[in-house]
């Protein structure tokens, strides 16, 4: 570089020192005072599940740099420090700016890391269908809210709770990366050998399956008096392999019932509705419809 980069010979009368800034802060208010804002660019984006790794290109003006970290943030945060540290270095520049605040990743709390985006990234990396997000549940008083959110990936789910939308799904994808936590990268391997054999069934396994409860359920009538549809479904479940799981809805109906859906981890997802003057009435009356449904599928040819 030859004289000023960018034909100002004073930047401290620009830009007002604030302690604390991040370099990518520094950065941009440098780049708006020169007409020069900086561009970010992904040049390597290695994802592995405890040691991801992402390489990011800044250029501001004439000058380039790259940074290095274990998240997008953070290697955007060390491209941006190292254009400081060039633009600090030449002397025709008079860059009064305090040294940014940089991120330590070791020292931020666990909840602030990003599991949604580790997931998302993981599904990418190995060619699994991208993770989906379903709000299941709210509930609580107003001022302690409590939130329940089904992740599904593939033919899997898993639920998170929590105080806001955000931790709830943060939570959920918490415990898919638990399972995936033995992966090494460099594989790229199914799903299905990752949590072990899959937990679904599919409408075609349905259909041809020589289950003896399945069978069972295409001859039945579902009207027989005090017939226990929990322990039913719950039989033919194990049979077929796939889980149910029951979530109570904390508001009545309009008509002052209670209510629950009861959710089959089939392929694909199904999601039955319930409803009685109890909670245990509302259950047995989802696994009764989700038993229906079950006949229904079965019998189609």
């Amino acid at each position: 570089m030859q004289g000023t980069p960018f034909g100002f010979c004073s930047l401290g009368k620009m830009i007002t020192a604030k302690p604390g800034k991040t370099p990518i802060q520094v950065l941009h208010e440098y780049g708006m005072k020169t007409k020069n804002i900086p561009v970010y660019e992904c040049e390597r984006s290695d994802v592995q599940i405890h040691v991801p790794t992402f390489t990011f290109r800044v250029t501001v003006g004439d000058i380039t740099c790259t940074g290095e970290g274990t998240s997008k943030k953070l290697a955007k945060h060390r491209a941006a420090e190292a254009a400081i540290n060039i633009l600090k270095a030449n002397a025709s520049i008079c860059f009064a700016v305090p040294d940014p605040l940089m991120p330590d990743p070791s020292k931020q709390p666990k909840n602030q890391l990003n599991p949604i985006g580790s997931l998302q990234e993981l599904a990418i990396h190995h060619g699994w269908r991208l993770p989906e997000y379903t709000l299941s549940q709210e509930g609580g008083p107003a001022h302690k809210r409590e939130y329940t959110t089904i992740c599904r990936l593939e033919s899997f789910m898993e639920t998170g709770k929590g105080a806001s939308k955000k931790q709830a799904k943060r939570n959920a994808a918490e415990k898919f990366l638990a399972k995936f936590s033995n992966i090494s990268p460099e594989n790229h391997i199914s799903l299905t050998n990752v949590v072990g054999h899959s937990l679904g069934c599919t409408w075609h396994s349905l259909r041809n399956s020589p289950g003896e409860k399945i069978n069972l359920l295409k001859r039945s009538l579902l009207s027989i008096p005090n017939t226990d549809y929990i322990q039913l479904l719950s039989e033919i479940a194990k049979e077929q392999g796939f889980n149910i799981t029951y979530l109570d809805i904390e508001e009545l109906s309009a008509n002052g019932q209670y209510q629950c859906l009861a959710e089959l981890s089939t392929s694909p997802i199904t999601v039955c509705h319930g409803s009685g003057i109890s909670c245990g009435n509302a259950q047995s009356d989802a696994a009764h419809n989700a038993l229906q449904y079950l006949k229904i599928i079965a019998e189609r040819k």
